[in-house]
């Protein structure tokens, strides 16, 4: 079962979350999606780990070839070719790797070749199997990493697997939980999280993808308007993390919380099975 961890901004909890319920589930996987500024890895610290490069094809131009046609400069919607000088340039950064330049060159002056983007590691902390995906510096898109992260981990063994997507809603957010079986959105009891969390209720709403709600740093006694958006919506709450010093502390020290303390295991023990219980109801009624 894929369970994807969402918010609307970074510094909710996100990976506090999905790192400590991957802790908890024992014989699990952990993807590490926020390709942009990957952390989790951070709290579990693998070991024995693997890394493996990841490419996008971009077009490779043979100035003996082309005839300046600009039949592909015409075709690319993304103005990564142009005719310049009397030869053909492209800017590799924006080119989105569609290949249908080199199938439309009348001359085959255009081949595809590899550009690195980034990498994958891949380890073990404890029981649980860690994957992260790291963008290079500078690169539009983390979109080629995420997808191969979870062709990845679509091979490892049936059980739990728990995706720490990236904050936002954006496009790079939609690729992590296309193969999601339940959504987990965490939110802040501020209106700014108010805010944040319906990018992320409008997003898995879209998906029609199963979604339930942590409220995170919640204080005793003080309004929660996060929590009076979750009643208002119908939204079901899996439960609530208290604005809690001691949890921030070990957090702040890349700690995984639940392995530190006994208490925190109870915490994220309970919120686990809330979750798997929300997940699995979901998929009986809506198989």
């Amino acid at each position: 079962m894929n369970i994807a961890i969402l918010s609307g901004k970074g510094g909710t909890g996100k990976t506090l979350l999905a790192v400590n319920l991957a802790a908890i589930a024992g014989d699990a996987v952990y993807i590490d999606c926020d390709v942009e500024e990957p952390n989790g890895h951070l709290f579990f610290k693998p070991k024995s780990i693997k890394t493996e490069t990841v490419a996008v094809k971009i077009p490779a131009v043979d100035d003996e070839l082309c005839t300046g046609c600009r039949i592909c400069v015409d075709f690319c919607r993304f103005n990564a070719l142009a005719y310049i000088a009397d030869r053909l340039a492209v800017f590799e950064q924006i080119c989105h790797s569609c290949g249908g330049c080199t199938l439309l060159c009348p001359e085959a002056a255009l081949r595809e070749e590899d550009r690195i983007v980034g990498r994958i590691e891949e380890g073990f902390s404890g029981s649980v199997k860690v994957y992260s995906g790291i963008l290079n510096t500078g690169e539009a898109s983390g979109i080629p990493i995420i997808k191969r992260l979870l062709n990845l981990s679509k091979k490892e063994r049936p059980g739990l697997c728990l995706i720490d997507c990236p904050p936002g809603s954006a496009c790079i957010v939609m690729e992590t939980i296309r193969d999601a079986d339940y959504c987990v959105l965490v939110a802040e009891p501020t209106l700014f999280g108010v805010h944040n969390l319906n990018l992320v209720y409008e997003l898995v709403s879209l998906f029609d993808k199963p979604f339930g709600v942590v409220l995170n740093k919640c204080l005793e006694g003080e309004e929660n308007p996060s929590e009076k958006f979750c009643l208002e919506k119908v939204i079901t709450i899996l439960g609530h993390l208290a604005f809690d010093h001691e949890l921030g502390v070990i957090n702040s020290k890349a700690l995984v919380a639940a392995r530190e303390r006994k208490r925190y295991s109870a915490l994220f023990s309970t919120l686990l099975a809330s979750v798997l219980k929300e997940a699995q109801h979901e998929a009986v009624v809506n198989p």
